[in-house]
């Protein structure tokens, strides 16, 4: 595959090509190589990023503070309620900690929490501090469950334990942990839960609303705009439906298995997936007349979103897409969605990715197409000059290079302030990559 590309890093790295395959496929659901500069985040931030959009939840960070500047404000989740989700707090561990531990020091947080907000839900972080040293968080949330008579669950998520998965897998175990209690004999069950979106710019808003059109009863977000109260309703749902699977397919499963509510896979990106998911799910738990309105319903907006698209199409003739994102059903709906736009995918990764994921990727791409798993800085920057790509959609961590190199640039990440999600999603996508992949700019550059 050339210089620049670890050894250890090339069953990670799939050029599709039906002639010559392998076979084997892509090497995925692993630990980062040393020393690759992956771009993934840690255990505790995957853990992070799950549940902080409950937007009245106390998250206690145990460690440094670096932790939890980390993590502050990480994701432009809104709220309808509370917007106490917007901070961290820390137990600041010091040099003196680490050598006589950190457990009285976060009891004294937890009491303070307690005693000036007076919260529902509390969660507590153990860091790669205290992964260390072996603060025993358990204990500690334990007796402060029992004292206060409130939710206070502990999270232990060293960040060298394992891979942003592993962090996600942790955030559904204290998901659960907060439903099971409530969890009634004999519960009536009507209506869905959406999980896995989180809200962004409003993104879970603008699904509820379609929800509302076609008659379909929403009961829990999990996470966006969810709160310690809409959460303990979840078993009440019929049906989960999972946007972001590498963060949530997990819950989904536990939920199936534990309170016997079943779940479908759904994607709100791009117009093929939006009404491909509202008619899913009007089919599964609606009658006849809620399907009727949903047809209805999808067939006026998809013209909308397509009518508007056909508009921009000229401007993307020949134009070529670089993506890598958090993960694989994401970055499917945007290989659809580029192809609704006519722009060719020519570089495709993610950060956990599953193999079922690259299986579905590998199928929607052309030959010469690259896919990668847990890439870095120099890979992306290697194949997306090789197959001379237009505009990258990534994240944060990917614009410096996207504009170093002199590509356009879509943030796609959970730090956007602009919805992408459903038909009004599609219109602000077509526009911003419009305006970033044909701004006068790269003329000068």
């Amino acid at each position: 595959m050339g210089a620049g590309i670890l050894e250890e890093r090339k069953e990670s790295i799939l050029v599709k090509d039906h002639c010559s395959g392998n076979g084997k496929g892509i090497q995925c659901e692993t630990q980062s190589v040393s020393g690759a500069v992956s771009q993934r985040a840690c255990v505790y931030c995957g853990a992070r990023v799950v549940l902080n959009p409950i937007t009245d939840a106390y998250h206690i960070v145990h460690g440094p503070i670096g932790c939890a500047s980390y993590t502050w404000d990480i994701r432009g989740s809104l709220s309808s309620g509370s917007d106490i989700y917007r901070n961290s707090f820390s137990t600041d561990l010091r040099e003196l900690d680490v050598i006589f531990g950190g457990e009285k020091k976060l009891t004294a947080a937890i009491d303070e929490i307690v005693a000036l907000h007076k919260p529902k839900l509390i969660f507590v972080y153990a860091t790669c501090i205290v992964g260390v040293i072996g603060d025993d968080i358990e204990a500690v949330c334990k007796a402060a469950s029992t004292k206060y008579n409130l939710c206070v669950i502990p999270i232990k998520a060293p960040g060298f334990s394992g891979t942003k998965t592993l962090g996600y897998k942790m955030a559904c175990n204290a998901i659960m942990e907060v439903i099971k209690p409530h969890v009634q004999a004999g519960q009536i069950k009507k209506g869905i839960n959406i999980l896995g979106d989180f809200n962004l710019a409003g993104e879970m808003w603008i699904i509820k609303n379609y929800f509302d059109k076609i008659g379909v009863k929403v009961v829990s977000t999990i996470t966006g705009d969810a709160s310690y109260d809409t959460l303990i309703q979840a078993s009440t749902a019929e049906l989960n439906i999972v946007q972001c699977a590498g963060s949530s397919t997990y819950l989904a499963t536990r939920m199936e298995e534990e309170l016997n509510i079943p779940y479908i896979k759904v994607s709100f990106f791009g117009v093929e997936d939006t009404t491909s998911s509202l008619l899913r799910v009007a089919q599964a738990v609606g009658d006849a007349e809620t399907l009727a309105r949903t047809e209805t319903f999808v067939q006026e907006q998809s013209k909308i979103a397509q009518e508007f698209l056909e508009k921009y199409k000229r401007n993307f003739i020949g134009k070529k897409a670089a993506i890598y994102v958090g993960g694989g059903f994401k970055a499917i709906s945007l290989i659809r969605q580029f192809n609704e736009m006519g722009i060719k995918t020519v570089v495709v990764g993610t950060q956990t990715g599953k193999k079922e994921d690259y299986d579905i990727i590998e199928s929607l791409v052309e030959d010469d197409t690259v896919i990668l798993d847990d890439t870095n800085p120099a890979e992306l920057e290697k194949f997306m000059k090789e197959k001379e790509a237009d505009i990258l959609v990534g994240g944060v961590k990917e614009r410096p290079l996207a504009y170093k190199l002199g590509i356009a640039f879509c943030d796609h990440n959970h730090e956007r302030k602009h919805a992408l999600g459903g038909y009004e999603g599609v219109i602000n996508f077509t526009q911003e990559v419009n305006l970033t992949m044909n701004s006068p700019v790269w003329r000068y550059l």
